[in-house]
């Protein structure tokens, strides 16, 4: 169980009225209060130097520092000491481990405080914890529990609480998933502290509680050090955290002690004041004054030269609108409203793109007047990475506070590509997200690298997915036997170079379950060597800048804390290694504008810019919406005494009406996300229902509206100067280009779409298979017509009695040569045995019937005279049988539907009627001229029906002169340089997406819908 709190040093009455003071909304936070610092303790070096600031974040105390320069007009100047409380984030809070060097407080030794845990080393820990409980939670799973954990530890330790009445929470009215939530918590009770006394450690929450309370003490106490002589201000700190109250009621206290509160509502009705709830900006104000013990009449503004005593006319008019229901607001002057309103623009986008655009035109324009400063304030960091992406257009790198997840920075997203393609096996999208990342070069020269990677996407990873690992690449080169030899050697070379590198991850990762610290070390040796260029090593390029700094760091620090897990599998490592990355942030240090801010709700708190954007704001953005605790429910977390999930609603209300009350607001939101309307915060709402009440918004109407018209503007950025219709392609090259040779199987792409003949025959381009593409018709076809030819070979005559077997051996022996692609065997084995029985009981009955076989895949061609020269027609015939008494007999295999007899006598498929010409003439290598009495397809899908003889109904004759006729006129109209190569104009099926149409930009010029290139 966790150790009851310890008791508490009886405090002194302190000595008077404690000194509290508020700038008002609507002011420059900072910088009215570094003037009146200055005003009250002078700009002499050594007064200033005696002072202490407590501010509640390093940004906080940066941005102090800077009003402290702006105040001297730049001339040198020391400081106050200047301390950093914590830092809050908008999950969780995380303090940085006591105050830092020259703070006033006694030392960590003579506290004799434990440290605190790292947050990665507590999630490791409680990882553990829940991976040896019950449940059978993968590694990931529990690294997120874990965290959700020592989130819970946090909040129950900066309430001031303790686990002891946890069992009593639920009754046995409730749900049985709070009865399992119970026990799942005892992790807490009855095994953390033993892991923090083994450790000799403490949560950083209970550590910052601790060191707050040892400060109070010194300060409070008769004894050595006692009260400070020298000023100590708290500033900025709403006092949202018990023991950061406890402390700015000392501070408050002591003699030359001050608190200064921001933006504090001193016209709020005593009645409205004392019914704020918790969803109220000023209701976490409220409460600290009551800990306090200090009546809001007695705080009193902090005077500075130049600084108006009040609130701005915008900071009155939200504290107006925000008046709890069913209390008179304050009085708001209609003038001083309507100067108001001209400060403040409201800007409704259709969507996330749009409202981005507008806020980074919004900041470019800014920057036009070279003093001018802008800041977006925002919780949501979609909309604030969107506002860097567009701002990156003008060369524009922005300062954003929250800074960007490890995960998605070049260092961390390598990581995480590397583990996952070492885990899947080399599978081809894996494979090719790792070797296609910028850092990627395997110690080659980057563009030698790209190329020998895109070699090896084309040849091999392009279609069904080869067998796994590097032997499945080394069979799947060894059957592309057609490769030229240069090719061969690069892509020997390429995976020689690649098992180097991966072979001693794949195979930890291939095996049993190993430490979890062992495949960390494995996977940034595999990192390291594969990020190695011809100029600068693999830990040069990967841990270089401020991602790698951090990405290092993280590794480091997970490498320390690694042996803590038990032995994971290679399955579970890289979604673990994610969930791990997950709450690391990179900051640069420099290299941002001096003028652009993205700033998060407690950094605007403290600091204004002189355009202050506030954006996405939607119900359920901002404010945030209340998210049920996943450990207690409503009542639940009453009876224990955590805050209910609204205060959190409260806080950002707060920092929404802090920066409302700035001179010149901008208001944007999207009025729809992923095409879901959405509904506007119900602080605009509120404002709105004001305005109306004042008579200064009719209807519809927005009286915030803006002078400028920003969204044609932003939306003008990306519009062409002028725009064109876009056509049907007409390609006509000039007769020594055109084609002389084609295939029967071409002409039938020819008839029905010439563009394609126009982009392959032509221009030379070919169509890339998909990745890890299921086995299509292609794969089916070879493989069907390879077993069926060596049968067919094999048994010219009678089949024996073990027919079905032969066939299944030969079938098998083809499936094996392919194994390099091991989704062909398990889609097609079973098909297949279902078309072989088929096949052999079709064999018998045709073959009784006096048919044989006279040649299988076998070559043939014809000659028509076209008007720019002979154009020969080639032909690689399935199957030709004859019989004596009608002739031979044209069959193709399809494993797929065949053509329609009125297909093919229209000549949209005059694939077999041409092969029949051929075979009339000879045209076939080892089969006389003779007549053609049938055109037959075997249709073989292997389905329910496996097979079935189509027969076409027509005259083979006929529709042999009639195919040849139609193509040679075909060939003549070609042979015309004039003819273009129009695109899909006999197209059988509308919806049908060709191979090239892209290229021919069908959807555009066709008007068949949304989607196109």
């Amino acid at each position: 169980m966790t150790p009851p709190p310890r008791k508490k040093t009886p405090r002194k009455a302190p000595p008077r009225t404690p000194r509290v003071f508020t700038i008002p909304a609507g002011l420059p936070f900072v910088d009215v209060l570094a003037a009146g610092i200055a005003e009250r303790w002078g700009t002499d070096p050594a007064a200033l130097a005696s002072v202490t600031v407590m501010v509640p974040t390093r940004r906080a105390r940066r941005s102090l520092a800077e009003a402290f320069l702006r105040q001297s007009g730049g001339k040198p100047l020391l400081l106050p000491r200047m301390i950093a409380l914590g830092d809050l984030d908008e999950d969780e809070i995380l303090f940085a481990g006591g105050f830092e060097a020259g703070g006033t407080g006694p030392g960590d030794e003579i506290l004799g405080v434990e440290p605190a845990l790292s947050g990665l080393k507590r999630q490791l820990l409680l990882t553990r914890l829940v991976m040896a409980g019950p449940g059978g939670h993968s590694p990931d799973q529990a690294a997120h529990l874990g965290l959700e954990l020592a989130r819970l530890l946090d909040q129950v330790h900066t309430e001031r609480l303790t686990f002891d009445g946890l069992e009593g929470l639920v009754p046995d009215a409730f749900a049985e998933h709070w009865q399992r939530t119970l026990k799942f918590l005892k992790v807490l009770t009855e095994q953390w502290p033993a892991v923090l006394a083994e450790e000799g450690a403490l949560d950083a929450a209970e550590r910052r509680n601790r060191l707050f309370d040892a400060q109070a003490r010194a300060w409070t106490a008769d004894q050595f050090p006692g009260p400070p002589a020298d000023p100590v201000i708290a500033a900025g700190s709403t006092g949202s955290i018990p023991a950061t109250a406890d402390l700015l009621a000392v501070i408050a206290g002591l003699p030359q002690g001050a608190v200064v509160l921001p933006g504090l509502d001193l016209e709020a009705t005593p009645e409205a004041w004392t019914a704020l709830e918790a969803s109220h900006p000023q209701f976490g104000m409220a409460q600290l004054l009551a800990r306090l013990g200090v009546e809001r009449g007695d705080v009193g503004p902090w005077d500075a030269p130049g600084a108006p005593a009040g609130p701005s006319a915008s900071a009155r008019l939200i504290n107006a609108a925000l008046t709890p229901a069913g209390f008179d607001a304050p009085a708001v002057n209609a003038k001083e409203t309507k100067a108001a309103l001209k400060g403040i623009a409201r800007i409704e986008s259709p969507g996330p793109r749009e409202e981005a655009a507008v806020v980074a035109l919004v900041m470019r324009r800014a920057l036009e007047d070279k003093e001018k400063t802008a800041a977006l304030v925002t919780p949501d960091r979609g909309l604030a990475r969107r506002v860097a992406a567009e701002l990156a257009r003008w060369g524009i790198e922005v300062d954003d506070s929250a800074g960007l997840p490890l995960a998605q920075t070049p260092p961390g997203a390598f990581l995480r590509l590397t583990a996952r393609m070492a885990a899947d096996g080399l599978a081809p999208v894996a494979l090719l997200a790792a070797l296609k990342h910028p850092l990627a070069a395997a110690g080659m020269k980057a563009g030698a690298f790209r190329d020998r990677v895109r070699t090896l996407e084309v040849e091999l990873l392009r279609g069904p997915r080869p067998a796994p690992g590097l032997k499945g690449l080394r069979l799947a080169l060894k059957t592309k036997k057609k490769l030229p030899k240069k090719t061969q050697t690069d892509l020997k070379a390429l995976l020689k170079d690649l098992e180097a590198v991966i072979a001693p991850l794949a195979g930890m990762m291939a095996g049993k379950p190993v430490p979890f610290s062992d495949l960390l070390r494995a996977h940034v040796t595999l990192a390291e060597a594969l990020a190695a260029g011809d100029e600068a090593d693999g830990p040069t390029r990967l841990w270089a800048g401020d991602a790698g700094e951090a990405a290092a760091g993280f590794v480091g620090e997970l490498l320390n804390a690694g042996g803590i897990l038990d032995a994971v599998t290679g399955a579970d490592y890289p979604a673990l290694l994610e969930t791990l990355m997950a709450g690391i942030q990179v900051r640069p240090r420099y290299g941002r504008h001096p003028r652009l801010h993205i700033w998060g709700l407690l950094e605007a708190r403290m600091q204004q810019a002189d355009v202050m954007i506030l954006g996405g704001l939607n119900d359920g953005t901002w404010p945030p919406e209340a998210k049920p605790s996943p450990w207690m429910s409503r009542p639940m977390l009453k009876d224990f005494g955590l805050p209910p999930p609204e205060r959190r609603g409260g806080q950002t209300a707060h920092d929404f009406a802090q920066a409302f009350a700035a001179p010149r607001v901008v208001l944007t939101r999207a009025t729809r996300v992923d095409g879901t309307p959405q509904v506007a915060s119900p602080w605009l709402l509120r404002l709105d229902n004001l305005l109306e009440r004042l008579g200064l918004k009719k209807g519809d109407e927005n009286p915030f509206a803006a002078a400028e018209p920003w969204l044609a503007w932003a939306e003008a950025l990306d519009r062409p100067a002028e725009s064109r219709q876009v056509t049907e392609p007409r390609p006509a090259p000039p007769g020594p280009a055109r084609p002389r040779k084609l295939s029967v199987t071409r002409i039938e792409t020819w008839v029905r779409d010439p563009y394609a003949i126009y982009a392959r025959e032509i221009l030379g381009l070919k169509p890339l298979d998909p990745l890890d593409a299921e086995p299509g018709p292609m794969e089916r076809g070879i493989i069907v017509h390879e077993a069926l030819d060596r049968f067919q070979k094999a048994h010219p005559g009678d089949l024996p009695d073990d027919a079905l077997r032969r066939l299944l051996e030969i079938g098998r022996g083809v499936f094996d040569e392919n194994l390099a692609h091991p989704g062909v065997e398990a889609f097609w084995w079973p098909r297949f045995e279902r078309v072989a029985r088929w096949y052999v009981d079709y064999e018998r009955r045709r073959r009784r019937a006096g048919f044989s076989t006279q040649a299988t895949e076998v070559m043939g061609a014809m000659t028509l005279n076209g008007a720019a020269g002979p154009f020969q027609l080639t032909a690689r015939a399935d199957r030709i049988d004859f019989r004596a008494d009608i002739g031979l007999a044209v069959i193709d295999y399809k494993t797929g539907a065949a053509p329609s007899t009125r297909q093919v006598e229209a000549g949209f498929s005059p694939q077999l009627p041409l092969e029949a010409a051929i075979a009339a003439q000879g045209g076939f290598e080892g089969i006389d001229a003779g007549p053609v009495a049938q055109l037959v397809y075997l249709e073989l899908p292997g389905g329910r029906e496996p097979g079935r003889e189509k027969v076409l109904d027509l005259d083979v004759t006929e529709a042999a002169d009639g195919a040849v006729a139609g193509l040679t006129k075909w060939v003549r109209e070609f042979d015309d340089p004039k003819t273009p190569y129009l695109s899909s104009p006999r197209v059988m099926f509308l919806e049908h997406y060709g191979d090239y149409d892209h290229l021919a930009r069908v959807k555009e010029w066709r008007g068949g819908g949304e989607g196109g290139p």
